[in-house]
């Protein structure tokens, strides 16, 4: 190559290297402060799922006092908590619930009804394992898992009578709660 020639290359390399510093530049400048992949949003559906689940709290060891006595289902309402008591008094297994739209009154009932094939909740969730104990205003309440595993906070505009449960608890409760079964429901 001639000493013309590489003059030339040289000054293109070096008009092309300061075009690309100063698109670089101008693009930093537009550019958002993160480059990380986008947080979504939170959506009203986020939000109202964040607050449906459960409170957390530290897991009750003991069985509420006042819960009777024998084999039973312990339902605590502010503790959004249920316990499996075996007929020696003795709690098997305790889990987190979502209370339903309507709430039986503290006291003892028993379970009157059972149904294990999925169908649809008065919320219109697919559930599994309902195991019914009370009325309130005309609609039965009772525990249950939803098919898809959610436990949504109930829509306080519906009457609802679903208190919700994992699968795996549903499936415990569906094997410990036969018809005739004890059910405290405590404040």
């Amino acid at each position: 190559m001639s000493r013309g020639s590489s003059g030339i290359v040289a000054g293109l390399t070096a008009a092309a290297l300061v075009a690309v510093g100063v698109l670089a530049f101008q693009a930093s400048a537009n550019a958002p402060d993160s480059l990380a992949a986008p947080k979504p949003k939170a959506s009203a559906t986020a939000t109202a799922t964040e607050h449906a689940k459960p409170k957390e709290k530290s897991r009750p060891a003991a069985l509420p006092k006042g819960s009777g006595t024998g084999k039973r289902v312990v339902y605590a309402l502010a503790d959004r908590r249920v316990w499996l008591v075996d007929a020696d008094g003795k709690a098997t297994r305790n889990f987190e619930v979502m209370p339903s739209a309507l709430n039986p009154l503290p006291g003892t009932y028993k379970v009157g009804t059972r149904q294990g094939t999925p169908t649809k909740g008065s919320d219109g969730v697919m559930i599994e394992h309902v195991v019914r104990f009370a009325m309130v205003d005309d609609a039965s309440v009772g525990f249950s898992a939803a098919v898809d595993g959610s436990m949504e906070s109930p829509d306080p505009t519906l009457k609802t009578g679903g208190v919700r449960m994992s699968r795996e608890d549903g499936d415990a409760m569906w094997g410990f709660a036969m018809v005739g079964t004890k059910v405290v429901v405590l404040p």
